[in-house]
């Protein structure tokens, strides 16, 4: 893996950005708002580097740091772009009350994107069940799908990378799935837990 790209200059891709430095990854910033994007590579520091919209992204791993609206715009504007890169959702496409999904079917943002994405570019789902505020203080599970095996194994080394466990769900389909989990961590987080200080994780037990 030569590095990676956030394309979005928001609170995650701070997030994301400033533990990618911190586990030796190369990160290049990328946003409409040039400013934004450099400014935040600046903040990054570690050698992260503002790269130019719709160019091809330095890093081999893409990650949409972007509202769930805009993510297959944008993956469709930057079109063969992406040709080759393993493009990483971390959208979650809530409706306007936070109780489910605002598209209808069993779909996701991943699988959209799939749709419009080059030919040899792989899709992953990640990083969609886990609160901002967890994310820079805590060590959450990272639950992913994917349908390549090997755009997964990439995925699974960054995560790793940055001090955290990721774990494999199964195909592109579970993105769906993953989504809904989405949903039932901010419920949890309005009633059962009452707070955003946690994460959804796997307890293993001894049989």
């Amino acid at each position: 893996m030569s590095g990676i790209t956030l394309i979005g200059t928001g609170n995650m891709a701070r997030t994301i950005g400033t533990l990618a430095v911190a586990g030796g990854t190369a990160v290049e910033v990328v946003g409409r708002d040039q400013a934004k994007a450099e400014d935040l590579a600046a903040t990054l520091g570690g050698g992260a580097s503002a790269g130019e919209w719709g160019a091809v992204p330095a890093g081999d791993i893409v990650i949409t740091a972007l509202l769930h609206g805009g993510v297959v715009p944008v993956v469709a504007e930057y079109g063969d772009a992406l040709a080759g890169k393993v493009i990483v959702d971390i959208s979650n496409p809530f409706n306007a009350t936070f109780d489910g999904l605002a598209h209808r079917g069993e779909t996701s943002i991943a699988q959209r994107i799939a749709e419009v994405a080059p030919a040899g570019a792989s899709v992953v789902k990640a990083f969609n069940t886990v609160f901002r505020q967890v994310l820079e203080k805590g060590r959450p599970d990272v639950f992913m799908a994917g349908d390549d095996a090997r755009a997964k194994a990439d995925v699974a080394a960054f995560i790793e990378s940055i001090g955290l466990r990721p774990l494999d769900v199964g195909t592109l389909k579970m993105a769906h799935w993953l989504e809904g989990m989405g949903v039932v961590t901010v419920g949890l987080a309005g009633n059962g837990v009452g707070h955003g200080n946690f994460a959804l994780g796997v307890g293993e037990f001894p049989g």
